[in-house]
């Protein structure tokens, strides 16, 4: 379960960083924020959340023991 909420959190927080980057024009190869389409106009916000809700998952994951 540990591994799984740490492979999770990295998805989030890899997407959310990806989101930011398109948005800023940095990096325009990968990224699902982007993508949806009832998220135009917020990718920023989106990118942001997923930031933190990886964040979030990835502390759970360390709080688990084994």
């Amino acid at each position: 379960m540990k591994q799984l909420l740490g492979f999770v959190s990295f998805v989030l927080i890899a997407q959310g960083v990806g989101g930011l980057a398109h948005h800023f024009g940095w990096f325009d190869l990968w990224g699902l924020v982007h993508r949806v389409g009832f998220l135009d106009g917020y990718e920023l916000y989106a990118g942001v959340v997923l930031i933190v809700l990886g964040l979030a998952v990835g502390g759970l994951a360390e709080r688990i023991r084994d």
